[in-house]
């Protein structure tokens, strides 16, 4: 029977390279100069950390990360911003995780949301994807463009579409 996989991921090393071109952009903007602004990304863990010294700087930081990753191909709600930012001493700092997977509730939403469309195909769930299995490939692709139109709060790749 064919089938796919709905998964969330984001590749390290095309997101190191968008975080050192944003790098180089924060470092040669005038609004930075003299700034002790830092961006670290730790591959290993998929975080960001950023130091500066104000707020004002911090969510410019922000704007800049996210509209280089976006060139390179990185979904802007693979970052998640709800963590609040901190202050250390004179600098303000923050922590950005990247979204790696789907969480519970996300794979719950897009389970029920293939249900609900009347297509005859199985959702089931494994670890942090869900496979997608039916008689039709035509009905698979239609599951996939469902998916392309609802909004799950997560960026969705499909791979593995064995026929």
């Amino acid at each position: 029977m064919p089938s796919f996989d709905i998964l969330s991921k984001v590749d390290p090393q095309t997101t190191e390279n968008a975080i050192n071109v944003a790098k180089k952009e924060i470092q040669n903007r005038y609004d930075f100069h003299g700034s002790k602004s830092d961006v670290d990304f730790n591959k290993k863990d998929l975080t960001l950390m950023l130091t500066t010294e104000n707020e004002l700087r911090l969510n410019a930081m922000i704007d800049i990360i996210i509209a280089r990753s976006g060139k390179q191909g990185i979904d802007p709600r693979s970052f998640d911003l709800s963590k609040e930012h901190f202050a250390s001493g004179p600098m303000v700092k923050k922590e950005i995780k990247l979204k790696n997977g789907l969480d519970k509730d996300a794979l719950k939403k897009i389970a029920k949301s293939i249900k609900d469309s009347g297509l005859k195909v199985q959702a089931a769930q494994m670890d942090n994807i869900i496979r997608v299995t039916g008689k039709k490939i035509d009905d698979l692709q239609a599951v996939m463009s469902h998916c392309k139109k609802g909004d799950f709060g997560v960026p969705l790749q499909f791979d593995n579409m064995k026929s």
